[in-house]
């Protein structure tokens, strides 16, 4: 199986989740799976990883990598990358995080990177999501929800997309709750307007549970396509 690059249609919207599923599925079969989050922001943890989406990922692939290969950087308030480097005065260095990338693919076999936000969510003034896919050279899973809206906002991250030359291996419909699209009538308007294949759907659940998420995507197309 490939490496790939799990963005979303929005902030919030269970990148990480999708993404810790995917690693803990493709470690159950057999795989050595690597994590990386380029980029996290937000609350730092007291203890352990800095950042709890980094934490979730490392726990989901089992790997013991350095924090500094995992999350370059992390950024202790709650705002795009571009933002909080300047709020707090400090610069990114891609050409650090790309060698970061570099080093851990050659530690394992496949890489799963979660991204920050959504594809044009900016890392630098000239220099947003979209860009980093390019350079890592990755496929993109795009996560979407089943709220009303996401469509709108599905075909905007896929025209972005488009834009940059990216390459798309599907989509992942998040459920967020009673209130929204019936997944399956989302999944065919979906694919109808798009083109792009809905690899499978993860029902609303109170309380996150990896494993149920990665038994799915093992099922999926995802896993059937590589």
């Amino acid at each position: 199986m490939k490496s790939f690059f799990i963005t979303g249609t929005d902030t919030g919207i269970g990148k990480t989740t999708i993404a810790a599923a995917l690693a803990f599925a493709m470690k159950a079969s057999g795989m050595d799976v690597g994590v990386m989050k380029p980029f996290a922001t937000g609350d730092q943890k007291k203890t352990g990883y800095k950042s709890e989406d980094v934490a979730i990922l490392a726990n989901a692939a089992q790997i013991t990598d350095p924090e500094d290969l995992i999350n370059p950087y992390f950024f202790p308030i709650p705002a795009s990358p571009y933002a909080a480097a300047s709020r707090l005065g400090l610069d990114i260095d891609m050409r650090l995080v790309l060698s970061r990338f570099e080093k851990l693919q050659a530690l394992h076999d496949v890489i799963i990177v979660e991204g920050v936000g959504g594809i044009l969510t900016p890392i630098s003034r000239n220099y947003c999501v979209a860009d980093l896919i390019k350079d890592m050279a990755l496929d993109t899973i795009i996560v979407a929800s089943s709220r009303i809206g996401t469509i709108n906002h599905t075909l905007l991250t896929l025209n972005a997309a488009k834009k940059y030359g990216l390459g798309i291996r599907g989509l992942i419909i998040n459920e967020s709750g009673s209130e929204g699209y019936d997944v399956s009538e989302l999944k065919n308007d979906l694919e109808n307007l798009s083109g792009v294949p809905v690899l499978c759907s993860v029902p609303y659940m109170k309380k996150t549970h990896i494993e149920k998420i990665a038994e799915i995507l093992k099922s999926s197309a995802l896993f059937v396509m590589s």
